[in-house]
């Protein structure tokens, strides 16, 4: 039996989600409010049966554990990986649900308190959305609520292919790189430092028709 790890922030489509990965024989591990929701809806194990550690600092420390990262990252195809995960009694985790703690939508709001904002920046989902990307010829990563049909999809009709796996692993490289791109510059701005290392992110407007010329291809970020 696979098992998918679902841990996210903004939970619209989860429920359904979940209930098609079941449907599809998928057992289902999950983390505090995301656990919270789903155990309502569709038979789910709470992460510290995993792990068999609690969620502790008030949720700070949930994922962060060997049973976690050693499940997600290691290498099928690698004997001596399996080997070790099978000495320790690890169990696999082959597709991980994740999405990140708003820190810019915060950051925009009017009052917030620095503590409250740096409460918005997520350690463990980045680690888990990290390390199921760098496995991605054995593990699939979903960071945006738009994949998950696709992936249900593709689970249909004889499973995710690693072009699949290898495309959404790179939407999470840049999901993650302007995340902490985000947070670099809020406390650049906060401090009034000029950086040694400036990183700048955009957002994907609009594709235009060519570039300066008609064999170029051109896009519009903001």
């Amino acid at each position: 039996m696979k098992t998918a790890l679902i841990s996210v922030f903004d939970k619209n489509g989860i429920v359904e989600f979940c209930k098609g990965l079941k449907d599809l024989g998928y057992q289902l591990i999950s983390t505090g409010g995301t656990y919270q929701l789903l155990k309502k809806e569709v038979e789910v194990k709470e992460v510290s049966e995993l792990t068999g550690f609690p969620e502790i600092l008030d949720g700070r420390v949930k994922t962060l554990h060997p049973r976690i990262h050693a499940g997600i990252l290691y290498r099928r195809e690698c004997a001596s990986h399996q080997k070790t995960v099978e000495e320790l009694g690890i169990d696999s985790i082959d597709l991980v649900v994740n999405n990140l703690y708003p820190f810019e939508k915060v950051f925009k709001k009017e009052g917030v308190s620095e503590e409250e904002q740096v409460e918005n920046i997520d350690i463990g989902g980045p680690s888990m959305l990290r390390s199921a990307a760098k496995n991605f010829n054995d593990v699939t990563v979903v960071t945006d609520i738009r994949d998950y049909d696709r992936i249900l999809n593709e689970l249909e009709n004889g499973g995710i292919t690693l072009a699949t796996r290898r495309s959404l692993a790179i939407k999470v490289f840049n999901t993650t790189a302007s995340y902490d791109a985000a947070i670099a510059n809020y406390f650049n701005k906060a401090d009034n430092l000029i950086p040694e290392k400036l990183t700048l992110s955009y957002t994907l407007e609009d594709t235009l028709r060519y570039g300066e010329n008609p064999n170029q291809k051109a896009y519009h970020y903001v």
